[in-house]
């Protein structure tokens, strides 16, 4: 008994500590879209055959490269405990200085224990793509896989005077 009473206390530690750790990261997400740049924050898992599709050939890498003046938030969740690591590398992603990677503390893809929101926004479905400038949500791509000429576009028009 006694040792099941201290298995629950460290549950709840864990507990805490996961939960302190979604809070910090949250936070630091806000700061970055908080600039007057434009950031991508954009929510993906390894196992997601949306996310594979969008990292095929390069393309998360491309797109990130065309665009060295955008801050890209690459937040892995729902991620089941698996390892990121190689499906960045086999998108290579990693090492781009506009790049953040950031894997959340919650791995859980269940219905009821997963990530629902983050910065007040609802998320419900990956990948989910949104575009931020000075603190404001601009474009959302909520569905699905982001298709280059339409996120480029996103960009663009977040840049132009008339979205400030």
């Amino acid at each position: 008994m006694k040792q099941l009473v201290l298995a629950l206390l460290a549950a709840v530690g864990v507990l805490a500590n996961a939960q302190e750790a979604a809070v910090a990261m949250e936070q630091q997400v806000a700061e970055i879209t908080a600039g007057s740049h434009v950031t991508i924050v954009h929510f993906w898992a390894p196992w997601c055959g949306n996310c594979k599709t969008e990292m095929q050939s390069g393309g998360w890498a491309k797109f990130i490269a065309a665009n060295p003046n955008v801050k890209f938030v690459f937040l892995n969740i729902m991620h089941r405990g698996q390892d990121p690591l190689p499906m960045l590398m086999a998108g290579e992603l990693g090492g781009q200085p506009n790049l953040l990677l950031l894997t959340h503390p919650n791995p859980s893809s269940k219905a009821d224990d997963k990530l629902k929101q983050f910065l007040g926004l609802p998320i419900t479905w990956i990948p989910t793509t949104w575009v931020f400038r000075a603190g404001k949500l601009r474009f959302a791509l909520n569905y699905g896989e982001a298709r280059w000429p339409i996120l480029q576009q996103f960009v663009d028009d977040s840049h132009d005077p008339w979205n400030r």
